[in-house]
């Protein structure tokens, strides 16, 4: 270790100053993923895909998955994706 600065880098600041403009929109892009994806668990009491969208970092990769697949139809529903609801009979009941 004679005479390296533990600052050192093999890339120079060029690189560096187009790297960064990427990084960037990858954490723009990752920190609006989550937040929506976060927001729709949490609405919809899906504690085990609120923890593992807050604890893993994919990317969005994760987040698209539950957005796409495993998301409520309805951001208000409370239930699975398709509720059974007995059917109402509108006649009169007969004796």
């Amino acid at each position: 270790m004679h005479g390296f600065s533990p600052l050192y880098s093999p890339f120079g600041p060029e690189f560096m100053l187009a790297f960064l403009p990427i990084l960037m929109v990858m954490a723009v892009w990752t920190i609006i993923l989550k937040g929506f994806a976060l927001w729709h668990a949490a609405r919809s009491n899906q504690s085990w895909w609120f923890v593992a969208i807050l604890i893993v970092n994919t990317l969005g990769i994760l987040e698209i998955v539950y957005l796409i697949w495993f998301r409520p139809t309805s951001p208000y529903s409370h239930t699975s994706r398709h509720p059974h609801t007995p059917a109402h009979d509108s006649s009169p009941a007969q004796v």
